[in-house]
């Protein structure tokens, strides 16, 4: 079964008495455990695929298949719990908690989900902290980590549900290029160690370079889908 399928996809939405088409009929699949990159210039589409495959939004028309569920036929309610249990999310302006710690914000997403125990929360925190290398920094708060450390942060965040998905939306554009790099790799180590799906909207040569797959977007339309050794 596909992680991710979108069958003649459309979206489109007004701007002022402008009717924008944001996606113009986007049909894709994209198998468990990728590592793939969604390419294109501003206003390609990009993000509202990403968008889609979030349940953030749906589509004008066409089908999202998300695990093998259409997800565009759930309630609001299920949506939410959905997107808890399937999917994480890595943003550029890493969208930390201020007030929480390094560990907090981790374990946040367990708290919604409210399935472990204390005792299972902790172990899985203490796993992706020490994936990400943030060990010790664990009583530190955001404003006291530079954005490198913040990303990472926000990585060990989005898998700490051992999601199917994580969608990163331009992961590394707040960053510079080395700390970019490192992240990228860091994210590709974790790809490999824990199969997770990595989905990225994305501008970064380091990024494309290091996916196995790029899929490449134009006005609302896919021209080019290549698959690398």
């Amino acid at each position: 079964m596909n992680a991710v399928e979108l069958i003649e996809a459309r979206k489109s939405y007004m701007l002022g008495e402008t009717r924008v088409e944001a996606l113009r009929g986007v049909s894709l699949r994209i198998e468990k455990g990728e590592f793939l990159a969604i390419a294109g210039p501003s206003g390609a589409g990009k993000s509202t695929i990403l968008n889609l495959i979030g349940c953030i939004d749906t589509p004008t028309e066409g089908r999202v298949l998300i695990d093998g569920t259409e997800v565009e036929h759930l309630s609001d309610t299920e949506l939410t719990r959905y997107r808890r249990r399937k999917l994480g999310f890595i943003f550029q302006s890493f969208n930390l908690i201020p007030v929480l710690n390094v560990y907090e914000n981790i374990e946040f997403p367990l708290l919604l989900q409210n399935h472990l125990s204390r005792q299972e929360r902790e172990k899985t925190v203490m796993h992706f902290i020490e994936e990400v290398g943030l060990a010790d920094r664990l009583k530190n708060k955001p404003n006291e980590l530079s954005g490198g450390q913040r990303q990472r942060v926000a990585i060990a965040r989005a898998l700490v549900t051992r999601p199917l998905i994580v969608l990163a939306d331009e992961p590394t554009a707040n960053l510079d290029s080395e700390t970019g790099h490192r992240i990228v790799d860091l994210m590709r180590a974790i790809n490999e160690q824990e199969k997770t799906t990595f989905i990225f909207s994305t501008h970064d040569e380091h990024i494309m370079e290091h996916a196995r797959r790029i899929i490449s977007l134009r006005d609302g339309l896919v021209t080019g889908d290549k698959a690398k050794g």
